[in-house]
């Protein structure tokens, strides 16, 4: 994916950097209706009317895309007849038609184009795009999509860019080294799709103004420092202080803090299948 870099005739412009949208066909510029269904707004607030998630509110109005993360149909070749942007996540969907007309949607891995064939299950080849148990994909191999438990639905490596490594396999499971770098041990039987998603400048992209970030359905987010003491505990003190002229950790509103506490349950049953933390402490000489 290429970016669109622009000449600083004003503010804006001058570290603005988007999306060419190269990849996506033009000629599929509509979304398939059965394979959609609205997509219902809150607005931050609960069932109450009661504001629960800050900074959210307006946006542009989105239809959800009905992504078949659990590449349901096993054995039948696809072709690959779109490549389309999906408002609700930072990668492309690729539209796959089978051979007995049924489409769906899958993520777009990088390389992906139209015309391609994909399938899903044990005997498919490990080509870009395809569906495979870990016990079926060679070692060393890039994957994306994975499933955590199998026939849950791929739920690791989906957004743009990303990539998993698997490592290794012993006792039935597979060693997975995960975007993050934790080391992580899956199943061998939970399904991944090979390749790397697509989309892979995502994390390049400079909106360039406020107003393209409000189009997306994000509110301003106002600093705690600059609050009065009564509406946040970092704000108050003449001028810029943190805390009231006191040195004060970052937290949040309510006071949990915001760097270095950890908010993973201590004692959690998945713990047993992470062999490396992905922040893991470096041996000192």
């Amino acid at each position: 994916m290429a970016l669109r870099n622009f000449r600083p005739l004003t503010p804006t412009l001058r570290f603005k950097s988007l999306p060419m949208f190269q990849e996506v066909t033009k000629s599929q510029s509509k979304p398939v209706k059965s394979l959609t269904e609205p997509k219902k707004r809150s607005g931050g607030r609960n069932n109450k009317g009661r504001l629960t998630s800050r900074h959210i509110g307006g946006g542009h109005k989105q239809k959800y895309r009905k992504v078949d993360f659990k590449r349901r149909k096993r054995g039948m070749m696809a072709e690959v007849t779109a490549i389309e942007y999906d408002p609700n996540r930072t990668a492309r969907i690729a539209l796959i038609k089978y051979t007995d007309g049924e489409q769906s949607y899958i993520l777009a891995p990088e390389g992906l184009a139209v015309g391609a064939k994909v399938t899903a299950g044990e005997d498919a080849p490990p080509n870009i795009g395809n569906a495979l148990p870990l016990r079926e994909i060679p070692l060393g191999a890039n994957i994306h999509c994975i499933e955590i438990m199998p026939g849950r639905g791929g739920q690791i490596a989906r957004s743009a860019g990303q990539q998993a490594t698997l490592s290794n396999r012993e006792g039935g499971y597979a060693l997975v080294k995960l975007p993050s770098g934790e080391i992580r041990r899956i199943h061998d039987s939970a399904y991944a799709t090979m390749g790397q998603v697509g989309n892979v400048d995502h994390m390049n992209v400079a909106s360039g103004k406020a107003g393209r970030t409000r189009w997306q359905g994000r509110r301003p987010h106002v600093r705690g420092m600059v609050m009065n003491p009564i509406d946040h505990p970092m704000g108050g003190g003449q001028g810029k202080s943190k805390g009231g002229g006191g040195r004060h950790h970052p937290v949040s509103p309510w006071g949990q803090l915001a760097k270095g506490f950890k908010t993973r349950a201590k004692r959690k049953a998945s713990d047993r299948f992470i062999l490396e933390r992905r922040k893991s402490k470096k041996k000192r000489a």
